[in-house]
């Protein structure tokens, strides 16, 4: 590439940090010379949390102790920290509650949709139940993260239902009224395409059938709108965009007007009405809070707590416009470093159609990014031939960008 050329990118580069209103975030996380493109599996750390995390450990476990449920707030975390995610993706206070993984709330999720579609298949006077005639098929995304499959198919079998996996495409022409529930995945882990929630959500109540959409990819990166399109259960993680630490714990969605029959599978003490009644029957929570089961993990759930504060003040929406900013340029940047044919894009060029992350396609894809890394710049690699980039707006930067694309390019 000329050297005029690449002038022009780096200079294009500047001015869009220099417009940037978000770039005064980048100085809220642990950061250094890398390149760092990889918050779409793990979230930078915010400077606020390892202070937060040596208070809990010294003066609320040290000193409080057990003193610390009531006057710490430990006990009420879980839906606290909950409300402060509401905003990200689009809820109303009271409806999210944090704590468990992604993958046990997929399965919290699951059962409890099959249980609220035969009930409702009982109210509208026709079978509801599993099993023949009745609602007995679980629709899956079949290009979903594993994990989401896996926990489908087992909850299926305990159900009495038929798992079906399709993708999203292939939703509206799959769903009938044996449709129970269906799982999919708001941004495809892979390629980093879009779903269209309101569109797809709108066809599965069309039939009676239970929305859930795991949020995983997408939370922290763009407008989800769950109160607004309807959804009926959501989960999702908090170690990637939201950068709540690895492992940090998952939530669960559970729309206003379902909870009063949300039937959690996993009942356990933290999600009854008199946890310190130690009653022998099980007498659910009112709420979202009847998705908790066991005591929260509070070292990890105070970490997330913490990192939530960089989102006071923050938009989702101009951090949605500075990801597709991002992730145009990035394209544009590929497209004049990168020699012709070493990559292609498997990553939707419509708006529409894109999350905040770009994978291209490309011979020995692992060795490509393990150059890389030794280069300063952290994607990661997903077999067979994928590299991913993702791009946080709170702390990506535009020169970022420029400066990775063109490592790419010195690839080949």
């Amino acid at each position: 590439m000329s050297e005029p050329s690449e002038t022009a990118v780096r200079l294009k580069a500047e001015k869009l940090d220099a417009t940037d209103e978000l770039a005064g975030l980048r100085a809220q996380f642990v950061l250094d010379d890398t390149v760092y493109l990889d918050g779409n599996s793990l979230g930078a750390l915010p400077r606020s949390v390892p202070g937060r995390v040596e208070d809990v450990v010294r003066r609320q476990w040290g000193s409080l102790r057990i003193r610390s449920w009531d006057e710490s707030g430990w006990w009420t975390a879980p839906e606290r920290i909950g409300d402060r995610i509401a905003p990200l993706v689009g809820a109303a206070p009271g409806q999210i509650v944090v704590g468990d993984s992604t993958s046990v709330n997929v399965f919290k999720a699951v059962v409890g949709a099959v249980r609220l579609a035969a009930e409702k298949g009982d109210d509208e006077g026709h079978a509801g139940r599993p099993g023949p005639g009745g609602r007995d098929e679980v629709l899956v995304d079949a290009t979903t993260f594993p994990t989401d499959g896996y926990i489908a198919a087992s909850a299926a079998r305990l159900t009495g239902c038929t798992l079906r996996p399709v993708t999203p495409d292939e939703v509206p022409g799959a769903l009938s009224e044996r449709t129970a529930a269906v799982l999919l995945n708001h941004v495809d882990y892979r390629t980093g395409r879009l779903h269209d929630l309101p569109s797809l959500t709108s066809s599965i109540h069309a039939v009676g059938a239970v929305a859930i959409w795991d949020l995983c990819h997408s939370a922290g990166a763009l407008p989800v709108g769950l109160d607004e399109h309807g959804v009926d259960l959501a989960v999702g993680c908090t170690y990637k965009y939201l950068n709540g630490g690895p492992g940090s714990p998952a939530y669960l969605y559970v729309r206003e007007a379902l909870q009063p029959r949300f039937d959690s599978p996993l009942p356990g003490w933290n999600s009854h009405a008199d946890p310190f009644g130690m009653t022998p029957d099980f007498t659910p929570a009112p709420g979202a809070l009847r998705g908790r089961v066991g005591t929260p993990d509070i070292l990890s759930m105070l970490a997330l707590e913490a990192a939530l504060e960089v989102w006071d003040d923050v938009s989702i929406d101009a951090v949605r416009t500075k990801s597709l900013a991002l992730t145009d340029f990035f394209l544009e940047c590929v497209e004049s470093y990168v020699p012709e044919g070493a990559v292609e894009s498997v990553t939707p060029t419509a708006h529409t159609e894109r999350g905040s992350q770009v994978a291209l396609r490309c011979a020995d894809a692992g060795n490509v990014m393990r150059r890389l890394i030794g280069r300063g710049v952290v994607g990661d690699f997903r077999e067979p031939d994928v590299l991913r980039f993702g791009f946080t707006p709170l702390y990506v930067g535009f020169g970022d960008v420029e400066r990775a694309a063109r490592v790419l390019g010195e690839m080949f």
